[in-house]
Parts: structure tokens; sequence; C-alpha cells
């Protein structure tokens, strides 16, 4: 696993924090073990299959899906941070 510079330079957790873990947890069959461990890891796979679409496939719809995942994932990102920070 790659170390978080974040947390070995300033002592605390970056937004990322996690995803790589979950990754691996999804790999091992730990479905909710990796939304635990990331909450925003099922929205960004569904994300990523979408920006992979989009390279094949370029239309409007699949950019407005696009977009509208990314300010997800951002909520989601931000909030589980927050809420990770404030325990």
């Amino acid at each position: 696993m790659l170390p978080c510079i974040s947390k070995q330079v300033f002592g605390f957790e970056c937004l990322g924090c996690g995803m790589q873990r979950s990754l691996v947890l999804i790999t091992k069959g730990e479905f909710i073990e990796a939304f635990k461990m990331y909450p925003a890891i099922y929205t960004l796979i569904i994300l990523a299959i979408f920006v992979v679409i989009n390279f094949k496939a370029k239309t409007k719809t699949i950019r407005k899906i696009i977009s509208r995942l990314t300010i997800l994932n951002l909520a989601i990102i931000i909030i589980s941070y927050l809420i990770k920070i404030t325990q």
C-alpha cells in the first residue's frame, strides 16, 4: 500500500485515506467493510465506468451523468471526512 503523505507530514488523514484499503476489501469480497472504510468507493467505481464509456461514446447524457456523479462523490467524500475527523 502507498503511504498517505498528508498523514506522514501533517499527522492527519487526507480526503482519500482509506480508498486503497477499500479497493482491497472489495477484491476480497468484503463489500460492507469496504463501504465502512471509504463510503464513496462504490459511487467512484460507477463514475469510473461512465468515464470509460465516455471515451467510447461521447454523448451529452453521459457527460451530465459524469458531472452529477462527480458532485455526488465530492459531497460523500467531504461529509464522510468531516464525520471521521470529528469522531
